[in-house]
């Protein structure tokens, strides 16, 4: 594996809420020295980085790689490739595949099969059923990022709609439980009548109502109250709507039980673009009004959303082109995540700080990813150097994703990223992969 000296001059560092003029030293795996001027003597690679962005690398707490079982949509190593060249160096993946991630036994084969294939460093979640409780109760801290309750209509096996079991779930998970949150009888009601209304044909733009907001916010409150209840560690995954973010508080994270997550995309579209993208921007939960965007954007800024992810979730394009019940939800994200985050920093939407907090600091602090997520000595070089100044515009064709479209096609993002390093080792550099492969697993020591 190509690791070595890599000195990084003239960056404009973001870390730990400030923005500072910096050079870094890489040497091996980890961060050497952070100093105003670095001399790394003979043999280092030097990076010139005057007028860009060197940050730590994202953190994605919520992705759906599609392996083991639907691969044909993507895989580990497609999709952790695409995520390094978006400047995510790190991933945490989700147990709805093939077999399900519902047992220690699949959870074990899954890291078995990522090791020595992904670019990115990886993390697993065990998914909880209606029935497992037991190797619930079995897991030890580490060996999964957190488990993962489908408390919506969105994943078939999985939706977990027992109270009895949840109530396991939450009093007895060793970690931190994250939740899919939608009332499954409130969609099934809009479905009906959007059905009586427009028959099989219902239009994309019925989707926000179909799964509405208050479908949300009766299982988000739900799950809050489950965890409040039993003191557990609680994360709700892409939050949607204004009116769920009542509930979160503004306190530091670190004071808090109950954290919230906003993806990328809800942050980008709102219901507007369902005329123009139809199922390309179908995903659950949906896409909503201009003003929950904003309100999600105000909570981010005020404290009360806590992690930026993607919930890339791939689907081929001939599965998309379908009518509104027949084409699945998901969209493919991880290539272009950091860029939209840049393209609202320009747009003032949030600084540069609070995009580094929510999407790199945050995840290691939450989920307990020990020596990442920060520029620090001593920890893991999982760095990004974003150029803000040089354009990129998305297609199609220059995605990386087995599926090979992404909904921004078209779109001309302000910032590109320039290097991706991940353990020390350049990933993507000039527009294109290195071949290096050098994620390896994420330790995980947050209990419950």
């Amino acid at each position: 594996m190509a690791t070595g000296k890599i000195l990084i001059t003239n960056a404009r560092l973001i870390n730990e809420g400030e923005v500072v003029e910096r050079d870094l030293l890489v040497d091996g795996q980890r961060i050497e020295a952070i100093a105003g001027q670095i001399d790394a003597g003979e043999g280092a690679a030097v990076i010139d980085a005057a007028g860009k962005y060197l940050m730590p690398g994202m953190i994605d707490d919520q992705v759906h790689f599609r392996e083991p079982g639907l691969t044909e949509k993507g895989d580990l190593a497609t999709e952790s490739a695409a995520a390094a060249a978006g400047g995510i160096t790190s991933f945490m993946d989700m147990p709805n595949v093939n077999p399900l991630t519902t047992t220690r036994e699949e959870l074990a084969n899954k890291y078995q099969r990522a090791a020595g294939r992904c670019t990115a460093n990886y993390g697993f979640y065990f998914g909880a059923t209606n029935s497992n409780i037991e190797e619930i109760r079995r897991l030890e801290v580490g060996e999964a990022c957190g488990i993962k309750a489908f408390m919506g209509a969105s994943t078939g096996d999985m939706l977990v709609d027992d109270p009895a079991a949840l109530d396991l779930i939450f009093r007895d998970a060793p970690i931190m439980v994250v939740t899919h949150c939608e009332h499954s009888p409130t969609i099934w009601e809009n479905e009906t009548h959007a059905r009586q209304q427009f028959g099989e044909d219902v239009p994309m733009t019925e989707h926000p109502k179909i799964r509405s907001a208050n479908a949300c916010l009766t299982s988000s409150s739900f799950a809050m109250e489950l965890a409040r209840r039993y003191d557990a560690l609680l994360h709700v995954l892409h939050l949607t709507t204004a009116i769920e973010m009542e509930l979160f508080s503004t306190k530091p994270r670190s004071e808090k039980r109950i954290t919230g997550e906003v993806c990328v995309h809800h942050l980008f579209f709102d219901e507007s673009r369902y005329p123009e993208l139809g199922t390309r921007i179908k995903c659950n939960p949906a896409i909503k009004a201009s003003s929950d965007r904003e309100a999600l954007l105000a909570a981010l800024n005020d404290g009360r959303l806590d992690i930026i992810a993607t919930d890339h979730a791939p689907h081929t394009l001939a599965e998309k082109n379908n009518s509104y019940f027949k084409a699945p939800a998901g969209l493919p994200l991880v290539q272009h995540a950091v860029q939209v985050l840049f393209e609202l920093v320009a747009a003032g939407a949030i600084t540069p700080e609070l995009l580094v907090d929510r999407a790199c600091h945050a995840p290691a602090d939450l989920f307990g990813v020990p020596e990442r997520g920060y520029l620090r000595e001593g920890y893991f070089a999982d760095l990004v150097l974003v150029d803000p100044d040089r354009s990129f515009t998305a297609t199609d064709e220059n995605v990386l994703y087995k599926c090979k479209w992404t909904p921004f096609a078209g779109h001309r993002f302000p910032a590109t990223i320039d290097t991706t390093i991940i353990n020390g080792t350049i990933v993507w550099q000039d527009g294109k992969l290195t071949g290096e492969v050098p994620g390896e697993r994420l330790e995980f020591i947050r209990g419950r």
